[in-house]
């Protein structure tokens, strides 16, 4: 299969790259962005000499559905709404790994504050939580959010199994500063990230509405979650640690039954018997679990960590694309975390 890229020199963009560079039924015809056109990647980025020396070029949806059977968008929000549309006018295949196609359009203006995908673009994009979602023919994939990724792999199992109090649930989640994107802000300034940990959007993140709609799907009750975003001072991986209540105590071997039953089958999520922690993610498409009942206060905390830019975004989008082809799952991912 040929794929192009749109929004190639972002994080995602680039680590699209690497994992489809390793991809044994994917060549790279095209890669887009709006600067840097008829410069080389490997040019831009030289660690990449070798990997991909493709010539960035303008973004043309005609020249691109010529070339190739599938386009990536590893755009910023309010991009892929606008430059997507030819390709569903004309069925042709989409992964977008942008918030532009995850929510209905009254949702998408209120929370990203920005114009909506048309509705007939939206009714043909599927969501999909890799683990969770039958993709395979589908033409049109709305990749997860990196923090909704973390937060509904780690209550999805408990959801499903009707054991949370659905009012109870309260997520703290922590990001590195990729997930922020490229874009140079002062809060992402060097000399107020290093050695600070700042929280930010409480109560604001749009990816909020996002894990709503997908935990409803499993749990109807669950209408509202209390969800704090902060950035941690590392390059890249979010911890996330959700604190809910048992409707009647559960032994630690009946949660890990839960999650064990939920994850059997599926290659990337790993239940760990202790907290995980981020080095034994971070390069790779892995989510960790683990967790811990307090049986004096009723509270699970469960903690999910993972990569944000593979799990997070480009590892999905290409778990996602070897689902919708019913290629092995793991084409192109079984990368070892870093870990140091």
């Amino acid at each position: 299969m040929r794929v192009s890229i749109v929004g190639i020199t972002g994080y995602s963009g680039l680590e699209l790259v690497k994992l489809l560079n390793n991809h044994k039924k994917v060549t790279i015809a095209s890669i887009h962005a709006t600067k840097e056109i008829g410069r080389r990647l490997s040019e831009l980025y030289p660690y990449l000499v070798g990997v991909c020396d493709l010539a960035i070029e303008e973004f043309d949806a005609q020249k691109i559905m010529a070339k190739s059977d599938l386009v990536f968008f590893a755009t910023p929000s309010g991009v892929a709404s606008k430059l997507a549309q030819p390709f569903v006018e004309a069925d042709f295949p989409v992964i977008d790994l942008s918030g532009d196609h995850r929510l209905p359009a009254y949702l998408y203006e209120k929370w990203y504050k920005k114009t909506p995908a048309s509705d007939e673009a939206l009714n043909k994009f599927t969501y999909s939580l890799a683990e969770f979602t039958d993709v395979k023919d589908k033409k049109f994939i709305s990749n997860p959010g990196c923090y909704a990724t973390a937060t509904e792999l780690a209550l999805i199992p408990l959801l499903k199994a009707g054991v949370v109090e659905e009012d109870s649930i309260i997520v703290d989640a922590k990001s590195g500063l990729t997930g922020a994107g490229k874009a140079l802000s002062e809060s992402s300034h060097f000399v107020n990230v290093h050695d600070n940990y700042v929280t930010y959007k409480l109560n604001r993140h749009q990816h909020i509405p996002e894990i709503v709609q997908e935990l409803k799907l499993f749990d109807d009750e669950v209408n509202h979650i209390q969800f704090s975003t902060s950035l941690l001072p590392v390059n890249r991986g979010i911890m996330t640690t959700v604190y809910l209540k048992l409707k009647k105590p559960l032994t630690n071997a009946n949660l890990f039954a839960i999650y064990e039953d939920s994850y059997k089958d599926t290659p990337f999520v790993r239940v760990q018997d202790d907290l995980p922690e981020l080095h034994n993610v971070i390069g790779s498409n892995f989510t960790d679990i683990g967790f811990l009942y307090n049986e004096v206060t009723n509270v699970l905390t469960v903690v999910s960590v993972i990569d944000n830019l593979i799990k997070g975004a480009a590892g999905q989008a290409v778990q996602n694309l070897n689902l919708m082809n019913g290629w092995d799952e793991t084409e192109g991912l079984l990368i070892s975390p870093n870990y140091l």
